[in-house]
């Protein structure tokens, strides 16, 4: 007997992050740049609170929008943060990661045919996830030239009638880009003009170098209405395992988000939730000494790529870098292949992030700095091996 899968599922490739990773579990003794999660524990004061949940028995459902206690926490540390205020018992939902609340929000928010406009390279997920919606992916292409930031310009070209979400992701994974206040103004200013809802993921927020303060165009005056904030515990809070992140939107669009969510995961897992009401309320410690690691590891990774000859843009944010690697003659697969089977080092092709991506691979400090100092002195050998190879042929 032969299972007929759906056309939409069938269509949608695989993830080109997992692909590249099952050659990497073939083998050992790799140092690994190429999974994005913080190699720290969860710092031991929240893994204490789930502790302390489990032995009151606190084992069972909640609310299906989530702890109204950490609802209350959420919509505080959005203020406290974003300076946005959102009403914690009906503007907030706690979903699973992120993945889940844009899967939602993009379900709740489409009808066939919708498009979605999102900035290219970008986080593997967000184009499969408007496809199995049913809406129509489009992307726009951001340049290292611009330090892959979005501009308003590129958004209102990319409209059509049938644009209805815009999809941003800043810090961004793959290439770290932040977007300045201003140009997010910018970008505000057409999604108003055309009637653009706007689906923010602010997973990095918290990870923001060189002194800079995160903006979420949430806070700029008119956006609010037509918003969803996504965010969550997973990476500022090396939480990725707890799968607790949580979406801020208009009643109404809440309210559409949860019926999607009750029917299909009814909550988040209690102990979860009660670790990440630590993590908000007295986190802030821990994960400001994280992010000066990852300053640390960022500061060092780009110069040593950098200084290889592979020009690497200095990210604002998040935990990656994407340097450019078109000038060693090879794809971004056949690098990071030849690297991973060459040298032991794993890399993420730039092309697993859309073809914007192609000729840079990304490269996750979130590792330590010892491992990062090797990696870049294999990688070093590597790109010699290369070029002697090419004057030789």
């Amino acid at each position: 007997m032969s299972i007929r899968i759906a056309d939409t599922v069938r269509e949608i490739p695989r993830s080109g992050i997992r692909d590249f990773f099952e050659v990497v579990q073939t083998m050992g003794d790799v140092i690994s740049l190429g999974i994005g999660e913080p190699d720290f524990a969860t710092p031991w004061h929240i893994r204490e609170a789930a502790i302390y949940s489990l032995e009151k028995g606190r084992t069972g459902y909640t609310s299906n929008l989530g702890l109204p206690r950490l609802r209350r926490t959420i919509s505080d540390y959005v203020y406290d943060h974003f300076h946005v205020r959102y009403e914690p018992l009906s503007e907030v939902l706690v979903s699973i990661g992120v993945s889940e609340a844009i899967d939602i929000a993009l379900r709740a928010l489409l009808n066939p045919g919708d498009e979605v406009l999102y900035h290219e390279p970008c986080y593997v997920s967000y184009a499969p996830s408007i496809t199995l919606a049913g809406g129509v992916a489009r992307a726009i292409p951001t340049y290292a030239e611009d330090n892959f930031i979005l501009k308003a310009e590129a958004i209102e070209k990319a409209i059509t009638p049938k644009t209805r979400v815009l999809m941003l992701n800043f810090p961004t994974n793959p290439t770290g880009a932040a977007m300045p206040p201003e140009e997010l103004e910018e970008i505000a200013a057409v999604c108003i003009k055309h009637d653009i809802v706007v689906l923010t993921d602010e997973i990095y927020s918290e990870l923001t170098y060189d002194g800079k303060q995160h903006f979420s165009i949430a806070a700029v005056p008119g956006m609010k209405e037509r918003t969803v904030l996504l965010h969550g515990v997973s990476k500022a809070y090396a939480m990725t395992g707890w799968r607790i992140g949580f979406v801020c939107a208009p009643v109404e669009l809440i309210e559409a988000m949860m019926k999607i969510h009750q029917y299909s995961i009814l909550c988040a897992s209690i102990m979860g939730q009660e670790a990440a009401v630590e993590a908000l309320e007295r986190g802030e410690q821990s994960m400001v000494s994280m992010r000066r690691e990852y300053e640390l590891r960022r500061n060092y990774i780009v110069r040593g790529f950098n200084d290889l000859g592979l020009e690497c843009f200095r990210p604002r944010g998040a935990f990656y870098v994407f340097p450019k690697i078109s000038t060693m003659g090879l794809s971004s697969r056949e690098f990071s292949l030849r690297l991973l089977r060459e040298k032991k080092v794993a890399v993420v092709p730039g092309s697993a992030f859309g073809p914007s991506g192609e000729g840079h691979v990304r490269c996750s400090y979130a590792t330590a700095l010892d491992q990062i100092k090797i990696a870049i002195e294999r990688i070093g050998e590597f790109c010699e091996e290369l070029r002697v190879s090419e004057a030789a042929a």
